[in-house]
Formats: C-alpha cells, structure tokens, sequence
C-alpha cells in the first residue's frame, strides 16, 4: 500500500479506456504487476477454485468496477464492486459525489458478536431449565471460550447467553460469540456443537439443531448521510434539490407504509452491498438473509433506509445487520478477494462493515433520486443498450 491515501475523486475516469483505468488504479493503490494481472484474470483460477469448491470445472467471472468519490468516516475510498447489472457501479459513484458535498457518509458498526443458536427439545420443565441455565452462564461461557483458543487469544470469544423459550416445550440457547475479524460461521458452528451436551444435561432436554442464525442482529452497521440541496440538483437550483428532496422524502414514506414497495426500495440497497460483499469474498446470501429478516423483525416488512427533510438538506440513514470478515474463509484461498480489500484499504470487519453500509445507503439515494425525477429507466436503459451493443 502505497503510503497515502488514494484520492476516490477521478473526474472521468469512465471515459477513458480500459488499459488506463487499470494503470491509474494501479498508481493510487500501489499495485504491483501480479496485482494488476489478476484484474485480467477474474481474481481467481481454476485450480484456485477447485480447492474451494466440489466438482470445478472452471471459473465464472463477474465484471469489476470501482465505485468513485466515496468519503466514509472522513477518509477516500475506492470501492470494488463486482456485479453484473448495468448503471449500479454508475449511480453509487454519482450518489456518492452528491453525499461528499454534504461531507459524505459517517458510519459505525457494532462489535462483531455472531449468535450460536441450540435448540433444545422436550424439556419438562422450561421455567426450570432456564433457570439452571442461567445459574450455570459462569461455566457456559468458559466451556465456550475454552472450544476456541485462538480466538480467545485474539481478543475475541463468548460474551452472553440468551435462552428464549419456544412452543412444544423447547428452549433455544443464544450463545453471543465476538468473531473480531472473521465473519466467523464456522467458529459459532463449532461452539453450538461442542456446548449442546452440557446445554441438554442442564435442561433436562434433547439436543435440538445447533447452528449459527444469519439474523446477526448483534452485529448491526449504521450509515448516515446529509446532501444538501444544491448537490442533490445537480446543475441545476437549490430550490430544485428541495423539490427532489420532498420528492425522495415521501418515496421514503411509501416505502415504510408498503411492504410491496419496501421489498423493492431494499434490493436497491442490496445493489450496492451485495457487489462489494462479493468482491470481498464474504457471504453475500449470509447478508441478504439477515437484511431481510431484520427488516421483517417487528412482524411487518419495512426498508432498511430511511430519508428526511431536514433543513437545507436531505439526511437519509440506514441501520441493518452486516457479518463480514477480513480474515479466514474465502479471503485464505482467493487472490482477487484480498485484492478487493487491499483496494479498499481495510483490514478489520467493522471498518469494512461501515463501508458496505454506506455504499448501500449510496445506491438506495440514486435509485430515488431517479424516481423522483426522471424515472429509473432512462439512464438504466442507456447502459444497457452500451452493455448489449445497441449504440
């Protein structure tokens, strides 16, 4: 990494040609010639991917854009997004240069506590069991910590426990394990395993499924953003931009009066966190399933983002669940994963948790805005019709 940071500001950086792109990358970046031939590669190869998944026989690859003029927590960030859909790299680079005008995105993201579930089946007495769990947390959490040394002496191991009581005379155990850096499934699956017998014992049940829930909402990012008028108009007035931002306001209020809209205003948000997500090597179906759970979590459907008028600007925030990590998985074996976050220049998960945030909070701010305005389609279809050959 080169000893400053990479500017994300590079005007017209989408007209010049391919070659070039990748060697002004390279310049901001720091990236050596091995480095730069994997942009070529797709990231990965065929025998690179056939130790990570069964029966390979070959490699599918997804293009590669970078997501420009993003500010998060005050620092440029060039972002990697690997997607297949046309205007999505466009629109967050756009939304983004509109969000640095008001000073971008602030984003914080909560320590990085996963939930091991056991479920405990035909317990005689739930009210008991719970209470000889409880009285036992002091052992539970040190018979957990105890299945995993490393982490332990990372920093990181079980923190909680949480026993909810379900129908049918079962009990399920939450174990609340800190991953640090890791998205860490595999771990929580080794603790719900190994701490499931004495969990039995102690209820005086049987041993249910044991395994990690998706629905991470220990783990929570938050992102904020304020565009102020004149930026949100483009070139247009500032009287414009408040126009458009009551515009994108009230699309903001159909989208928390109507699961049918909200469903459709949180893909938006998912068109920029998935290819970031994908780049990165992390589990993108892991944060589609907890994004839509927790948007679901009071038992109506609602968006994920919200966006208000407030004074000169318009402030949009978004709150969801984001287990990512920057170690371990597929980052070990995958070259073009480590690229994406030697790009961003990140190496914890919360730190990378608030950038995926953020570029949701991006993508959802470009799709309204084209809503609001001149509809979605009209410069979707012109980079459609570029990416199909029709002009």
């Amino acid at each position: 990494m080169s000893d400053t940071r990479p500017s994300s500001r590079l005007p017209g950086f989408y007209r010049i040609r391919l070659d070039e792109r990748q060697t002004e990358l390279a310049r901001q970046v720091g990236l050596s010639p091995d480095e730069l031939a994997l942009l070529a590669s797709g990231g990965i190869s065929a025998a690179d991917a056939d130790h990570i998944v069964e029966n390979v026989v070959g490699v599918y690859a997804l293009p590669l854009g970078l997501g420009l003029n993003f500010r998060i927590n005050g620092v440029d960030r060039l972002i990697p997004m690997a997607v297949e859909e046309p205007s999505v790299v466009a629109a967050a680079s756009n939304a983004a240069r509109m969000a640095r005008a008001g000073g971008g995105f602030a984003a914080q993201a909560d320590e990085s506590i996963m939930i091991a579930q056991i479920e405990l089946r035909d317990v005689e007495n739930t009210a008991a069991a719970t209470a000889a769990l409880q009285a036992a947390r002091a052992e539970i959490v040190a018979k957990a910590d105890a299945t995993l040394p490393q982490l332990l002496a990372f920093g990181g191991g079980c923190r909680d426990l949480e026993i909810r009581t379900l129908p049918d005379r079962r009990l399920v155990v939450h174990l609340h394990i800190d991953c640090r850096d890791a998205m860490g499934a595999n771990m929580v699956n080794t603790v719900a395993e190994a701490l499931a017998p004495r969990l039995a014992e102690l209820a005086r049940g049987r041993i249910g499924l044991r395994i990690l829930s998706n629905l991470a909402d220990r783990r929570l990012v938050r992102a904020t953003t304020r565009v102020p008028f004149a930026a949100l108009a483009g070139d247009k007035t500032a009287v414009a931009g408040e126009v458009l931002a009551k515009a994108i306001a009230g699309a903001s209020r159909f989208a928390e009066d109507d699961p049918y809209r909200a469903a459709t205003h949180n893909k938006g948000i998912m068109n920029g966190v998935d290819p970031v997500v994908i780049a990165t090597g992390n589990d993108w179906r892991g944060i589609e399933a907890g994004a839509h759970a927790y948007a679901a979590r009071d038992g109506r459907y609602r968006p994920l983002a919200t966006w208000r008028v407030e004074g000169d600007a318009l402030a949009g925030r978004l709150e969801m669940p984001m287990a990512l990590g920057t170690v371990g998985g597929t980052l070990a074996v995958h070259p073009g994963a480590r690229l994406a976050l030697r790009v961003l220049g990140v190496g914890r998960a919360r730190e990378l948790a608030e950038i995926v945030a953020s570029v949701g909070l991006a993508q959802n701010l470009a799709a309204l805005r084209a809503l609001a305005g001149e509809g979605i389609q009209r410069g979707h279809m012109a980079l459609h019709r570029r990416a199909v050959g029709e002009g």
